[in-house]
């Protein structure tokens, strides 16, 4: 059994709006035929015909601007700009109201009035500015109404956008700090801090001061949606140097950051979770450890994040964990689809994952 198409509510409102409008005048007529004592002189073809081409001319004009409101994105207008666009569309809408109208009833007049010889420049000269207030009216509250459903509909897709945001934030801090703070990175930094008291007591202050600062910024940091490049590489800084505790001369790294990048803004943790992702499937896999080269350039008003590290993509499948997917959909959410985020196999055994963002 196929199943029946249903009519849009866009088509819903257009049918039942119009049509009671119509029958709204052809009551509006036959009241006034009532009241004034010539009820058996009420056409109803001449009813018919009037809310025949009423209902036409409403849809016609309206659907025109539908069409040319979504073609040429009017739907999305903020408030502040609609007077500039909207106040010359109702203008040339009620302008064809006017005439098409105008139209209308000197053609009614003529086929259904008896002996009717009056000529349309007369009939035009005595009726178009009261025909050309109705239109304005009209046409201001349909585009009134249109405009204003539309700018509902964007402000709960925005405010959804928005919720969306910040579950996926959290979710990505909540999976960071799970990942960063599971008992074996715990443990692991804690055994490296013990083995340093003893040989080493500055370097285990140090490290103790790392650890410290990295549980700090993750536990009681801001939930801000956006930070400075500057926190978060002082972030990544504190974090490489803190691992590289536990692999020594195994983990070397480089931070490359194109002066005036620092107050760019970026999704916090965006950096980390590359880092984190190069360490656990890059350098934690390589016998002799290798480099994480980390470089931040500003080019033509973009943003460009790259992280490089040993490894490989097919043997560690580093390109679907939960870390990464949070990421991209932060991304996603954050910029639009004006931010990218590309991991990618280069020079036969590295690793290079890239994010590009408007510069903020």
């Amino acid at each position: 059994m196929k199943q029946q198409k249903s009519i849009s509510l866009y088509w819903s409102c257009q049918l039942i709006g119009w049509s009671l409008a119509g029958l709204f005048w052809g009551f509006s007529a036959w009241m006034q035929m009532f009241t004034g004592g010539h009820s058996g002189q009420y056409s109803y073809t001449l009813a018919l015909f009037h809310f025949g081409f009423d209902l036409g001319i409403g849809i016609l004009i309206t659907h025109a601007y539908y069409r040319f409101a979504h073609n040429f994105n009017f739907t999305r207008l903020k408030l502040q700009n609609m007077p500039v666009r909207l106040i010359p569309a109702v203008l040339l809408m009620g302008i064809c109201y006017m005439l098409l109208v105008t139209v209308k009833l000197y053609v009614a007049r003529y086929y259904f009035t008896f002996a009717y010889s009056e000529s349309f420049g007369m009939f035009f000269r005595q009726n178009y500015l009261v025909l050309l207030a109705t239109g304005i009216r009209l046409m201001a509250i349909w585009v009134l109404a249109f405009h204003l459903y539309h700018y509902a509909l964007m402000e709960i897709g925005t405010a959804t956008d928005n919720a969306r945001l910040q579950v996926v934030a959290r979710d990505a801090q909540m999976q960071q700090l799970s990942a960063q703070l599971n008992p074996h990175f715990f443990f692991n930094s804690l055994n490296s801090v013990k083995a340093l008291t003893a040989i080493n007591p500055v370097k285990a202050r140090r490290a103790i001061d790392l650890l410290s600062d990295l549980l700090r910024a993750t536990l009681y940091g801001s939930n801000a949606k956006l930070i400075s490049l500057r926190d978060e590489v002082n972030l990544v800084n504190d974090y490489l140097e803190l691992e590289k505790i536990r692999f020594e001369e195994r983990l070397q790294f480089t931070v490359d950051m194109e002066e005036g990048t620092e107050h760019c803004l970026i999704p916090p943790l965006s950096i980390q979770t590359l880092v984190e992702n190069a360490i656990k499937h890059g350098i934690a896999h390589q016998k002799a450890g290798g480099e994480i080269k980390i470089t931040i350039k500003n080019t033509d008003g973009e943003i460009r994040i790259a992280v490089l590290n040993p490894g490989r993509l097919s043997a560690a499948g580093n390109q679907h964990g939960l870390g990464l997917k949070n990421l991209k959909d932060r991304l996603l959410l954050q910029y639009q689809n004006q931010a990218s985020f590309v991991i990618e196999e280069v020079y036969g055994d590295k690793v290079l994952s890239t994010i590009i963002l408007p510069a903020l």
